[in-house]
């Protein structure tokens, strides 16, 4: 976890939800799939649409008619497609390292090997049932003074429970060569505050199924009905006072407002019931005098709560965050009634994942860098990285251009804007230096003992970067990872392996596919250091202002443009996008496809220009490619959620905005006033 200036910036929502169990024969048909599948398929456009009407319906129609969600996934589409075919891979690297007797204890192929061993071994997992947190569950109960409180708070977060608030490193975000300790809000089991606050129909049918889940676990623990009816409210007060101190997601995209460093004489003056020199001791951590509190509010509310609640309601509370954080490990009656609140009620996923694939994910997420290793050994090609280190070096020189031309900004500041693209790092596949897990210890007995001992060491890892220099080699995701990221604090751009593949890019495709596809998603993430909130980072990635007034004036009334043009997009009913929570996304959609543009438009000049390719010319490719990654059907309860939670707006609207804003589509594609995609030139949205 980062802080909200530090916040790894995600493309898109990673999206995990699969369909049913497949053979190996089937599974390696998909793979090979994926080396065959066309850059750009004419048979996903609906033609009996117009593009000037609803460009994203006209390209994708007959591919969402063709495609609906599968039962186990909440919503299915051009990323879901790619994630799928790629964990078919994760899949055959890690049976085969699971049958590898001969594998050397520690290396890459006895660690993934032996956590996906566990992990499928589920005859073990139910027999054990919860037996393997029972020492978990008696230091809860031995709790006796809050002394002792604290301490077990601790050892429940380093095992991977989200107990009361979050302590982590961080880059001090004014001095981005070191890290620092950090305390952020936390300590909650919905996905985000406003779960607790809103009171329309919809959040309280919520709610209510929250408390009949939490319910139905403590009686799956051994309790009675009455018991657990007590406990279910005891965690509710709990949560909601955590909630109601919370910072929203919109106020917490200003890295200023979560900056907040203070000695730590100061912190335990704000919550006097906790002894914070006792807790960064137990971590081992020597020499901390000052820690960033990214939300003092939230930190001094916890401080009364210390001194207000007794200890038997804490007991309950972390009792139930240490079951439910660990309920999809555990043995087959935990896992559905964890899935069958989290997937279905709130992203109504129909059925749950096979198991191949939730432990697949799990080691991705607990040594991915292990398992990344060994898939790009086998499944990265050198020229796919060549072609991909190309188009960067492209779109920073048309983005360099665009600065150059803008209209509204001033020499100095342009100066300082020119530095910052300059200086951003990119990292394209896999990284230079692979992070060790030389230390780690994963056997062949417990499934979630081995999550719990990978949390431990990736805890560890973490926590001991405080008070350390920055190591500017690390990658904040792991190769097989079909996402990319820009991170405004080391002012760098990654591209995994992982997403490095069709739709998104395809090394024999022509320019006008591969520019509209991964050449917009590279300009995306380098507009996200000139977004709303990269735009306060300079070079070096430390929060200072390097803009004029007047410059960032006139930034902030463009991108309010941008802002209410999302708040006037219908998602469901009288749902709104939020345009407020999507703004640094929006920006870089609409930078990113521009950027892509003027830089597939460079690739043409001084060449004989293209023929056209079933019937389109390289303009229209371009923008088709640029559509055809937004295709995805949605269930009604995702969408829901995603409104609430994510900073990425629906993907219908992140196709079709940034090209109403975009006069190249209206001239390629003909659109006039009175079309679908227009909209009247003094309300585009223009920034970079």
């Amino acid at each position: 976890m980062k802080t909200a200036g530090t916040v790894i910036r995600l493309f898109l929502i990673f999206l995990i939800s699969v369909i049913s169990m497949e053979t190996t024969s089937i599974m390696a048909q998909r793979i090979q799939k994926q080396r065959t599948i066309l850059p750009l398929d004419p048979a996903n456009i609906d033609s009996s649409l117009n593009p000037t009407q609803n460009f994203y319906l006209f390209t994708n129609g007959s591919w969402l008619k063709k495609n609906p969600i599968p039962p186990s996934y909440s919503r299915w589409g051009s990323f879901s497609e790619l994630f799928d075919r790629n964990l078919a891979i994760l899949h055959q690297i890690l049976k085969s390292a699971a049958t590898d007797g001969k594998a050397r204890k520690g290396s890459d192929t006895q660690l993934v090997g032996s956590f996906f061993y566990t992990g499928m071994d589920t005859n073990a997992i139910d027999k054990d049932g919860v037996k393997p947190l029972e020492p978990y569950f008696r230091d809860i109960e031995n709790i006796k003074d809050l002394k002792s409180l604290q301490r077990v708070v601790a050892k429940l977060q380093r095992i991977g429970v989200n107990a009361l608030f979050y302590f982590s490193s961080q880059q001090d975000l004014k001095n981005s060569e070191t890290m620092i300790a950090g305390i952020h809000q936390s300590g909650l089991s919905l996905p985000d505050r406003d779960y607790y606050t809103k009171t329309d129909p919809q959040s309280k049918r919520i709610l209510q199924d929250y408390t009949d889940y939490m319910k139905r676990m403590f009686i799956l623990l051994g309790d009675g009905s009455r018991k657990a009816g007590t406990e279910v409210k005891t965690v509710m007060d709990i949560e909601t006072r955590l909630a109601e101190a919370s910072m929203t997601r919109v106020e917490r995209r200003d890295p200023k407002a979560t900056y907040n460093m203070m000695t730590v004489s100061q912190v335990c003056s704000i919550t006097p019931d906790f002894s914070w020199n006792s807790y960064i001791r137990f971590f081992n951590l020597a020499n901390v005098r000052r820690v960033n509190v990214a939300q003092p509010k939230f930190l001094k509310e916890v401080g009364l709560m210390l001194k207000e609640i007794p200890l038997s309601d804490w007991k309950v509370y972390l009792r139930w965050h240490l079951i439910n954080a660990m309920a999809p490990y555990l043995s087959r009656d935990f896992v559905d009634e964890n899935f069958g609140f989290y997937g279905t009620v709130l992203t109504g996923a129909k059925e749950l994942q096979p198991q191949w694939k939730r432990v697949a994910q799990r080691v991705d997420r607990s040594i991915g860098f292990a398992l990344g290793k060994l898939y790009v050994e086998k499944y990265f090609s050198p020229k796919a990285k060549s072609r991909a280190e190309k188009m960067v070096h492209n779109l920073e020189a048309a983005f360099a251009e665009r600065i150059m031309h803008l209209d509204w900004m001033s020499e100095a500041t342009k100066k300082q804007a020119l530095i910052k693209l300059k200086a951003i790092v990119n990292k394209i596949g896999y990284p230079d230096k692979w992070r060790s897990y030389k230390g780690i210890d994963i056997d062949r007995g417990s499934y979630v003992l081995n999550v719990i001992r990978a949390n431990e060491f990736n805890f560890d890892f973490e926590i001991h970067k405080v008070g350390k220099p920055v190591d500017r080699t690390e990658w904040g995701m792991t190769p097989p990872t079909v996402n990319a990221y820009y991170d405004p604090s080391m002012n760098e751009i990654v591209f995994p392996a992982g997403i490095l593949q069709p739709p998104f890019f395809n090394p024999t495709a022509d320019d006008a596919v591969n520019y509209g596809g991964m050449g917009a998603v590279i300009g995306h993430e380098m507009t996200h250091g000139f977004d709303d909130q990269g735009s306060q980072f300079d070079a070096k990635g430390n929060l200072k202002d390097w803009w004029t007034k007047k410059d960032a004036e006139n930034f902030k009334k463009k991108a309010e443009v941008l802002v209410d043009q999302f708040n006037s997009y219908t998602v469901l009913d009288s749902l709104h996008v939020n345009g407020q929570l999507t703004e640094g996304e929006n920006i870089a959609d609409l930078g990113g496809v521009s950027i892509a543009y003027q830089a597939f438009e460079s690739t043409l000049k001084g060449k004989t220009r293209p023929q056209k390719i079933d019937g389109f010319t390289p303009e229209q490719r371009f923008f088709l490619a640029w559509a055809q990654m937004w295709r995805e059907n949605d269930r009604a309860e995702a969408l829901r959620q995603r409104i609430i939670v994510d900073p990425h707006s629906p993907n219908e609207y992140r196709c079709n905005g940034p090209l109403s804003d975009f006069p190249p589509f209206y001239e390629a594609w003909g659109v006039k006033p009175g079309d679908g995609m227009y909209r009247a030139e003094n309300v585009r949205a223009k920034i970079w």
